[in-house]
């Protein structure tokens, strides 16, 4: 059985070329509470109606939560029209109300509520969106767990899906633009599909995730590309007095195919980024503080009119 879990592991991690975050067994104010926790990213090219933005799609110390979130994206675009063609930037500023709640024994299910207000340069000036984002509902089902004592290595794997509905607004003039993913929604019903594997050992732990974003044409025959994400988390357990910290480091990525317009591709509307990311989340009675940030190590956005620059969020959650 050890042997089959490492190979299952390893073919894992090959196949979606990282993992996410989990945590472990381990004597802190958290430890009832706490269990395997999947990574799941709902940002579209460029910051679109974004849920997540790879930061992550659940607290590490609470399993079970409510809490609100706020995390900021900032890139850089360019029409590419001269070589001598001004850069402009570009803000995508989400608040959101998330939350994880258990359904059955093995079923849990994660709502995110967004609300929007981005901003950016251009050549007339500036320009502000805001308003209620896409809403996401995902569902996730633990197929296989190790008992706690069975064996030196311990695995859960999920698998699950959902889908975001169009509650966000979408504005069509925006899809013509430099960043087409200047809205507050797609205006589309998207299709999620997504796994997790985590594997603990004392207090280290490696979380591997993946998943895929189906989207769909929306009232305006406007169709986003479809989108893989896949992450990989190191993180440690540990405890200092009375608070739980989880200090973390591990990369992300996202592949988004190109954009549709009345079923015609869009040249330039394809891409894939590489982050470095790292954070801490830090516990106390039933409230945690999360803190990540995400840098781009390797893009190519928008045939390189369009440069990520950073992400980062901080979030506070009560433990149900």
């Amino acid at each position: 059985m050890k042997k089959y879990s490492i190979v299952l592991l390893l073919f894992w991690a090959a196949l979606t070329q990282a993992a996410e975050k989990d945590s472990l067994n381990w004597a802190n104010p958290f430890k009832r509470y706490f269990q395997p926790l999947e990574y799941y990213d709902d940002c579209d090219a460029c910051g679109c109606s974004a849920s997540g933005g790879s930061l992550g799609f659940s607290s590490m110390l609470n399993s079970n939560f409510v809490g609100v979130r706020y995390f900021n994206q900032h890139y850089k675009s360019n029409d590419g029209l001269f070589s001598d063609s001004p850069w402009y930037e570009e803000n995508f500023n989400t608040i959101q109300v998330w939350a994880r709640i258990p359904i059955v024994k093995k079923v849990q299910l994660s709502v995110l509520a967004p609300y929007h207000f981005h901003n950016r340069e251009t050549v007339t000036g500036n320009q502000q969106i805001s308003g209620l984002g896409d809403i996401t509902v995902l569902g996730m089902y633990t197929v296989y767990e190790t008992t706690k004592d069975s064996t030196l290595f311990r695995h859960t794997l999920q698998l699950g899906g959902g889908v975001k509905a169009p509650t966000g607004k979408y504005k069509e003039f925006n899809s013509g633009s430099v960043n087409p993913s200047f809205q507050v929604g797609t205006g589309s019903w998207d299709y999620i599909f997504a796994s997790e594997y985590v594997l603990k050992q004392g207090d280290f732990g490696l979380n591997t995730m993946a998943s895929y974003t189906l989207k769909t044409e929306n009232q305006k025959n406007y169709r986003f590309g479809n989108q893989f994400n896949y992450a990989s988390t190191l993180f440690y357990m540990m405890t200092v007095k009375t608070f739980a910290l989880v200090p973390q480091i591990g990369i992300a990525g996202e592949v988004y195919g190109n954009n549709y317009q009345y079923k015609q591709q869009l040249r330039n509307t394809a891409g894939d980024i590489l982050f470095g990311k790292f954070g801490i989340e830090v516990g106390k009675d039933k409230f945690s503080l999360g803190l990540n940030t995400m840098l781009p190590i390797n893009q190519n956005l928008t045939g390189g009119r369009v440069e990520a620059q950073y992400r980062w969020s901080v979030n506070l959650n009560y433990t149900l």
